[in-house]
């Protein structure tokens, strides 16, 4: 799948005066290194719910595994839209590193091939503490099943912090 490249803007209202815009590409590198993220979706009752959990980068979206029955993965099949957000070098140091935020809506992958390449990404960057078992449409680990997610940006934003402070936002096909 093509890479899609966004519409890149600076927010200068919330960046240094001499702040430039995030590279996307730095953005994909952050995530492509991070290990942890927060997945947030919204229950049926309209509640906020939150959770870490792992991601890979791949064929321009993050993917996430989760087990189906699992809040998150009630909520997303009631409302497949989400946020994912990170942070790259730095953590939740003040004065170093980029928090990616990634607004999407989640779609189930069941296909067996995309399934295997993604779950060879989650040994390369977890180890083999998370290696997955590819059948029936989803991941499979010590007995547990899990349904695989693919998170598209449609909007996204960086938050970089260093000397310079900078707030850029990422659209994707018209994204708000």
């Amino acid at each position: 799948m093509a890479a899609r490249e966004p519409y890149t803007e600076l927010q200068p209202d919330y960046s240094s005066a001499d702040a430039a815009a995030t590279a996307w590409s730095a953005a994909v590198g952050g995530m492509t290194e991070a290990e942890i993220f927060w997945l947030s979706t919204v229950r049926p009752d309209g509640r906020p719910h939150v959770t870490p959990l792992l991601a890979v980068w791949a064929d321009g979206a993050l993917h996430f595994a989760t087990g189906p029955e699992e809040r998150k993965a009630r909520n997303l099949a009631a409302d497949p839209r989400c946020v994912l957000t990170t942070s790259t070098v730095g953590g939740n140091d003040l004065h170093t590193g980029l928090d990616v935020v990634v607004e999407g809506e989640a779609a189930r992958v069941e296909d067996d091939t995309t399934l295997l390449g993604l779950a060879d990404l989650y040994v390369q960057k977890y180890g083999d503490e998370w290696r997955f078992e590819v059948r029936d449409g989803a991941f499979h680990h010590s007995g547990h099943r899990a349904l695989v997610f693919r998170v598209e940006p449609v909007t996204a934003f960086g938050f970089g912090r260093g000397d310079t402070y900078s707030q850029t936002r990422w659209r994707f096909d018209g994204g708000e």
